[in-house]
């Protein structure tokens, strides 16, 4: 199954014009912490105050409902993270000594990572974090605790936070192992791969031509008897008292819902919910893509796959925002041309659709991030996930501005460019057209590129099994990289030069090629799906392209520079891959999609990846942003009901998590 939720990596977080500074002109400050390798910045919400209080109800409710999942996320990652949480927080609260003293310090930097990570591993490297504090000052602080803070397994959570080789990857994707026992999280107990593969074999009916997505909120076990099981995820299952919470504010923003199309969603997901039904998510998937006429919208629930070793299960995540009504007008034009661009596609005709249905986009303004999409999040999104409800119903498609927006405003000045981009000319084109590019780049990536092209007849939606997520990436990445230099961009206004597409192109493989490696720790594989997706199109363009120097890589002075000697013909590399990725995802040809990942978006070359790591050392740049929410209050008359709901960007990063722990925690320690 590819990711179930479909979306693009924040890369252009890295990438910033020369000037400025992480202050805008109204002087709001978008940095609000930096630790380890993760800079935590703000984001506005504009255009909240103006609208109606009705919508304003509808958000705050949602945004409760959001909130109120956040430990479901935390024990999916692990089944310590709860106990561990606790235990940390207590700690750092409680600490009455010298707060300069290096093995506190290093202590509160590694509870920011966890804190951040939802968990004691990366949330990009899928590493366990590396205390740097030792095993006496953690065992004296957890001795100083009153005798109920202290956890009846502090051995294992010991064990968790200094032993290495204890849990080391949350998701392994190494090639040949046994992916679900050598990996940390919890959504699989005392099952291996081959067991969990023959199960949904045995269920799959491979005849069903509208099928549910097998696995995506259950956690795989066993029962007494050495069955395989699933324990599903619902009001009275796994996660109930959370499930719960999300209920009861889901029940009051229907009361609140914009029109009967969008209350007739949110009362399907209830049901979904309390049913665990997959057949309630599909009926609730098709009638939340229908809504295209409210202006706030969220999504919420179990989504994303890419913390599944096997893609199947999904990340608890939500996100609630509305409509940027003035900026949707470019991605509307874009979703009107839907047909257009599919029919032009370099893909063969027997893997386009032959009528595109339902394609709808919008530019949109998070009002909260939530569970998986925080506190990293998401620039994209395009759902639903289900093959044959996208192909008889359509999607929706989303660019999350103010999100790119306080990226582009925080890597002001940071050095980057002047440090991998040699040509001034560049540069200067990078300063003009990235920001528009990059979000043209989202849009084109999220309403056309996953929405594009079909499954054969028969086709298993899993059949790229571990790979589909890189892959499917990868085909949306190349749908956007073909398009963004294609002449109708002008033609429809989207772009007013039409060279534009060039420093996204060369951003694009600078990234894919090289400075996306200063996430990578030496000698270590590239193992997320967004990373793997780049390398793949960047290393396999360099390569096709050599015999006529379409695309290189120059040494001048000691350092490594990307050279696109022809942009035509890179745009035609860029087409060739593309339809080469969609014959591979029609036609369910995992051989061939395995090898593409395994032999372009895996490995690393050792010299560069050093290089590359000094040349960061010198600019400071954080490799990974984040997000603190704003803090939404209501306002309540005499007789309590609400006359307002104000939003503020005062809170900081530990206040908040610890605030989120104590408000919005639900589930057993």
């Amino acid at each position: 199954m590819t990711s179930l939720l479909l979306r693009t990596a924040a890369a252009l977080a890295v990438i910033g014009s020369s000037s400025a500074m992480a202050k805008d002109n109204n002087d709001f400050d978008y940095t609000v912490d930096r630790f380890a390798d993760i800079e935590v910045l703000r984001y506005r919400v504009p255009g909240f105050e103006e609208l109606p209080l009705q919508q304003k109800k509808l958000v705050y409710y949602l945004t409760e409902a959001a909130l109120y999942g956040r430990d479901i996320l935390w024990d999916q990652n692990n089944k310590y993270n709860l106990q561990l949480r606790d235990l940390l927080e207590n700690i750092y609260k409680s600490y009455d000594g010298d707060k300069n003293n290096p093995q506190f310090k290093a202590f509160e930097t590694y509870l920011k990572q966890v804190e951040f990570g939802n968990g004691i591993h990366h949330h990009y490297s899928m590493d366990k974090f590396t205390p740097a504090f030792t095993r006496e000052f953690f065992a004296d602080r957890v001795s100083r605790l009153p005798k109920d803070k202290q956890p009846e397994n502090a051995d294992i959570l010991t064990k968790l936070i200094f032993d290495p080789a204890f849990m080391a990857k949350k998701v392994n994707q190494a090639e040949g192992e046994d992916l679900i026992m050598t990996s940390a999280n919890n959504l699989y107990e005392g099952v291996t791969q081959a067991e969990v593969e023959a199960y949904f074999a045995a269920i799959k009916d491979t005849t069903d031509t509208t099928p549910v997505m097998y696995g995506l909120n259950t956690r795989v076990t066993k029962d007494d008897d050495g069955n395989v099981i699933e324990q599903q995820y619902k009001v009275g299952g796994l996660y109930s008292d959370a499930i719960v919470k999300i209920v009861e504010n889901l029940e009051k923003a229907s009361a609140l819902a914009e029109n009967q199309a969008q209350r007739a969603a949110i009362d399907k997901l209830i049901q979904y919910y309390k049913s665990g039904d997959l057949k309630d998510f599909d009926e609730y998937s098709i009638l939340w893509t229908a809504d295209t006429g409210s202006r706030v919208d969220f999504i919420n629930g179990f989504i994303e796959s890419y913390d599944d070793p096997l893609g199947m299960t999904g990340s608890w995540e939500s996100i609630v925002n509305f409509k940027n009504l003035e900026a949707s007008h470019r991605t509307e034009i874009i979703s009107d041309n839907a047909q257009w661009f599919e029919s032009h596609s370099p893909v063969d005709p027997r893997f386009r659709k032959d009528e595109v249905k339902g394609v709808t986009a919008k530019v949109i303004t998070a009002a909260i991030l939530a569970g998986d999409s925080y506190p990293a999040t998401p620039i994209g999104i395009n759902l639903p996930n289900s093959n044959w409800i996208r192909a008889a119903h359509g999607s929706k498609s989303v660019t999350i501005e103010n999100i790119t927006q306080a990226y582009d405003e925080a890597s002001h000045g940071n050095g980057f460019n002047e440090e991998f981009v040699d040509d001034p000319a560049m540069r200067d084109m990078m300063d003009k057209y990235l920001f528009i590019t990059d979000n043209l780049h989202t849009d084109l990536h999220e309403c056309l590129g996953h929405a594009s092209g079909k499954l054969l007849p028969g086709v298993d939606p899993d059949a790229l099994k571990a790979h589909g997520s890189t892959l499917e990436e990868a085909r949306a990445d190349l749908f956007a990289l073909y398009y963004i230099a294609d002449p109708k961009l002008v033609e429809l206004g989207l772009i007013d030069n039409p060279d534009a597409y060039k420093p996204q192109y060369y951003k694009y493989l600078l990234n894919g090629l090289m400075t996306q490696l200063m996430r990578i720790e030496p000698g270590k594989d590239v193992e997320e799906a967004h990373m793997r997706n780049r390398k793949l199109i960047s290393e396999w363009v360099l390569e096709q392209g050599a015999a006529n120097n379409v695309v290189s890589l120059e040494n001048k002075n000691g350092k490594t520079y990307v050279r696109v000697n022809d942009y035509p013909a890179l745009r035609n590399l860029f087409g060739q891959l593309l339809a080469e990725i969609q014959r591979i995802k029609s036609e369910g040809d995992y051989e061939t999609g395995a090898a593409l990942v395994e032999k372009y978006g895996v490995k690393v070359d050792p010299a560069l990846h050093r290089e590359v790591l000094d040349r960061y050392a010198n600019l400071s740049i954080a490799p990974y942003k984040g997000f603190v929410n704003p803090v939404y209050t209501p306002v309540t008359d005499n007789n309590g009901n609400i006359t307002d709901i104000t939003v503020s960007y005062s809170e900081d990063y530990l206040p908040q998590m610890f605030r989120y722990s104590e408000n919005y925690g639900t589930l057993g320690k």
